[in-house]
């Protein structure tokens, strides 16, 4: 029987657990799932999770009922258009896990809460989280110095030389901000770190109830951490700091997709090679917005570290999350990384009791969609070279290097033994990078493996390679060290640079040699060849064009040949002392060897690793700062800034003569519309910077400047490689204003044909002046790629009132709504190009009703020449809460005004 009051829903469903005499509270999932006639075992492992969560969170026990309902129901409901259905409710994570480069702008943002909290007249100490917060300090390290020895210490000093207001900014927030934990730079990455250290699988709160352990990040990648049974996922930093604050994540009702994980891998074929190919196939089979589950007999034959590898990259296969359920290899991975035995001892017990456990005897779930992949068809592969989910057999990338050069006319013939200058596909960046694979021992020991193998064979790395090696953690290092491979790494040039994200996040630091001038003065199309997750255009390195993601063996591998113009299944990586060819396959370790260097791998390399993990060093401990529970801004920082969002007016209707500001194909990504990589000096935020006495050598990153909006407004749009079809054929981060009141502020004379090219930015600033909206025309996949709030936060202070998409990305379009940016998608197909848009037009956007979730409207296109055409659109706002978000004027005002009505006055 279903109970009527929240007390006896308490006591209904709450019960005891008795693991090796302690005694636990846990909110039963068996007993509801009796209570509700269904079989729990057939319910999706993240639905059961999504279960527990409103359980524990029952406040109004009609609603609770039906979402309940909606949770247990065997198939979704789903609507295919707005990725979404009808039944939202209220998510709690249990804990926010968060980098720098999105932490930074996120705390920022609760400084300047406290400050309107105390202007107010109210207690600015009570703007704090609600939950436990992580940061990981992992995206500013900047590859200056590689190949060398010293590379390790000398990129970590330029690291705090040119991040000391920052990092003394996370100091005053880790004092001042309750529940907040700041982990030191120089530790690893926050995916890695959450992986062996934070995560507890299973949590026990403060009355001794457990609970299992939820997460959200404001990295898109926090997924990684589902391949451990924990079920978490990114979020705009704006969702973060509102969850932070104490409100919940308001989802819908997940579509679940189940991937059936046959058979195992063959030898030699890597769990990188596994995940390109499912991300390939479920880009192809259309995953955006849903939960992905796997299961199957496969699933025994991967590790954790293999898992995570595959969770790791649902946001490149589009999905929320990538969950795989606990069991044995679970309990195993927390033994070798050191968790206290009580913590693993609850995990399992918890796990078993709720049904939350697998094994080869667990009956398969029903799920909305189903997937088979077969782990012995898997076969060695790479990605690329813009775009993840772009799968090649290692074979097809010569021809594929071949096809990208002969845009620029290189000819389809192979490089020559030796040369003096680049060629087209030359490797100029091969680094061993990234949370996807440095978490996995496999990987990074098959490449110090193939090292080994490569320097006794006398092999060696042409000169114009960038070499690097970033570890994901200090564990990493350990058991590097202990089996002497990070010996012949070093020998190859893959000295350890640092731990973070580096290369992967797109802060390679400079070519060698000063390689810039030669790609350009050439227009060369050379290659990176790295172990990350993301190759988007302009991210890797502005030089760079073609990017190839690899496993880390296979990094060495192309590092040895300097060129992926070439077949590596049948051509020679390298000539030997002897003037014998040597190939992949002469290089590539046994099964065996590969088995004798994992079993080294012990909890020794973690347990030693995070013994100190909060302590930085002695830079880090000697940051500090006045004391006061507001921060105390500095004016001339070019770091810190107080933002100006909680002064900006909520958005009004009709949105009248607004002009277009950019029009834009597929695939835009965050990386395109907020870059995270080096600063150009031409750009408006390097003459912003100039303007502040800023040496070119000390821009920094745009990551690295979220903290400043007049930074990250003028970034807004500046990648190198954007396709702005309005500015076409001029490539970047340009545009051109149309419209008569606008020829003065223009420069432009009234006999020419077309506006002059002008920097974005410059466009926004006209626009201000003279009061006329913007909107932004786009395709599909309008937002994909990371979780980058700041794309978010730059539209809005380029003055675009509404991005008009064929389709957007989940987070992005979020971060929109919660920034008071109205999302459009186009309900046509191919609408975009029927509408054969020249940039010149005018737009009109007046609802007939008050905007409500997934309205849907018309808006009117007028062109230059006063012909209108009409155009459906679903305005995607999706629920009720983030109606609330967006006629507030965003997350960070509706917050603010929840806080006013309750924090208490300033005695």
């Amino acid at each position: 029987m279903i109970p009527t009051s929240e007390k006896s829903w308490c006591q209904t469903y709450q019960r005891s657990l008795d693991v090796n005499g302690t005694e636990y509270r846990y909110w039963s999932l068996k007993k509801l799932a009796q209570d509700y006639q269904v079989s729990l075992c057939k319910i999706p492992f993240t639905k059961r999770l999504l279960i527990e969560n409103v359980i524990r969170q029952t406040s109004d026990l009609k609603e609770s009922s039906r979402i309940i309902d909606a949770l247990f129901c065997k198939k979704t409901t789903f609507d295919s258009e707005s990725n979404s259905n009808s039944s939202e409710f209220s998510f709690y994570p249990s804990r926010v896990l968060m980098q720098d480069y999105t932490g930074i702008p996120a705390l920022v943002d609760l400084a300047a809460i406290r400050d309107a909290v105390a202007q107010g007249g109210g207690d600015p100490s009570h703007v704090t989280p609600k939950c436990p917060v992580d940061l990981v300090i992992d995206h500013s390290l900047i590859v200056d110095q590689s190949g060398s020895e010293s590379s390790i210490d000398t990129n970590r000093k330029h690291e705090m030389a040119r991040n000391r207001e920052r990092y003394t900014f996370l100091k005053w927030a880790q004092k001042n901000f309750h529940n907040l934990t700041v982990i030191p730079p120089g530790k690893g990455i926050c995916h890695q770190v959450n992986l062996e250290y934070l995560s507890q699988v299973v949590r026990e709160d403060e009355n001794g109830v457990l609970t299992p352990d939820t997460v959200i990040g404001t990295d898109s990648h926090t997924t990684m951490v589902n391949g451990l049974g924990v079920l978490g996922w990114g979020v705009g930093g704006i969702e973060a700091e509102a969850a932070m604050l104490g409100q919940p994540l308001n989802i819908a009702v997940p579509r679940v997709v189940g991937v059936r994980l046959d058979g195992q891998l063959r030898p030699g074929v890597t769990a990188t090679d596994l995940v390109l190919t499912i991300t390939e196939r479920l880009r192809s089979h259309g995953v955006v917005g849903k939960f992905v589950e796997y299961y199957g007999c496969g699933l025994a034959q991967l590790s954790v570290a293999d898992r995570a590898t595959i969770a790791n990259m649902a946001p490149e296969y589009g999905a929320t999350c990538g969950f795989f359920p606990i069991d044995e290899n679970t309990i195993a991975y927390l033994t070798l990384t050191n968790r206290p035995s009580s913590l693993v001892e609850r995990v399992r017990a918890y796990a078993q009791e709720q049904e939350l456990w697998w094994d080869s005897n667990s009956p398969s779930p029903e799920y909305d969609e189903t997937v088979v992949v077969d782990l012995s068809d898997i076969v060695t592969s790479i990605a690329g070279p813009k775009r993840p989910q772009d799968r090649l057999n290692i074979s097809a990338i010569k021809q594929a290097t071949f096809d990208q050069c002969s845009i620029v006319g290189a000819s389809n013939s192979d490089r020559p033994d030796s040369h003096k200058h680049l060629n087209h596909g030359d490797v100029v960046i091969a680094a061993i990078t990234s949370c996807t694979n440095t978490s996995n021992p496999a990987v990074m020991l098959t490449a110090g493996l193939v090292a080994m193998a490569a320097v006794k064979k006398g092999l060696t790395v042409p000169s114009y390679v960038k070499t690097s090696l970033a570890p994901g953690s200090l564990a990493v290092a350990r058991y590097l060290n202990d089996t002497g491979l990070q010996h012949y790494l070093d020998l190859l040039g893959f000295h350890r640079v640092g731990y973070g994200c580096t290369t992967c996040i797109g802060n390679s630091g400079p070519l060698k040699n000063n390689l810039e001038t030669e790609i350009l003065e050439n227009s060369l199309n050379v290659s990176a060849v790295l172990s990350g997750n993301r190759n988007f255009e302009g991210r890797i390195h502005p030089s760079v064009s073609l990017n190839w993601l690899a496993s880390p063996p296979l990094v060495v591998a192309f590092a040895l040949a300097g060129t992926t113009c070439i077949d590596l299944d049948s051509d020679p990586i390298g000539i030997n002392s002897n003037n014998e060819p040597v190939y992949l396959r002469d290089l590539w370790p046994s099964q065996t060897m590969l088995n004798e260097m994992l079993n080294q791998v012990n909890e020794s390399h973690f347990r030693l690793s995070y013994k100190d993990i909060s302590e930085g060093d002695e830079e880090w401990e000697q940051l500090s700062m006045k004391d006061s529970p507001c921060y105390p801004w500095d004016e001339d920082s070019t770091y810190i800034q107080r933002p100006p969002f909680l002064e900006i007016p909520p958005p009004t209707f009709p949105i009248q003569s607004a002009r277009v500001l950019a029009i834009l194909g597929d695939s835009i990504t965050t990386d395109h519309i907020s870059p995270a990589g080096l600063i150009s000096e031409n750009s408006p935020a390097g003459q912003y910077l100039l303007s502040k006495n800023i040496a070119p050598e000390e821009f920094n990153s745009y990551g690295s400047r979220r903290g400043n909006h007049h930074v990250m407004v003028r970034g807004t749009f500046s990648n190198v490689r954007l396709e702005n079809k309005i500015a076409s054929p001029t490539i970047g981060g340009v545009t051109r204003c149309y419209g008569d009141t606008k020829l003065d502020d223009c420069n432009m004379s009234t006999n020419e044909k077309a506006p002059p090219v002008i920097p974005i930015f410059d466009a926004s600033r006209t626009s201000i002046k003279l009061q006329v909206p913007l909107v932004i025309f786009a395709g599909k996949d309008y937002g994909s790629g990371s979780s980058r709030d700041w794309a978010a936060k730059g539209c809005l202070l380029l003055n675009v009132k509404a991005v008009i998409a064929e389709s957007f990305e989940r987070i992005h379009r979020s971060n929109l709504v919660g920034m008071g940016v109205l999302p459009l998608q186009l309900m046509r197909p191919d609408e975009l190009n029927s509408l054969t848009l020249e940039g010149n037009e005018t737009v009109f956007i007046a609802p007939n009703e008050p905007l409500k979730p997934l309205l849907e409207l018309n808006i009117i296109v007028v062109t230059a020449e006063g012909s209108e055409h009409t155009v459906p659109v679903i305005a995607r706002i999706d629920n009720p809460k983030e109606l609330e978000y967006f006629n507030s004027g965003g997350i960070l005002q509706y917050v603010l005004k929840q806080l006013k009505a309750n924090i208490p006055k300033m005695p």
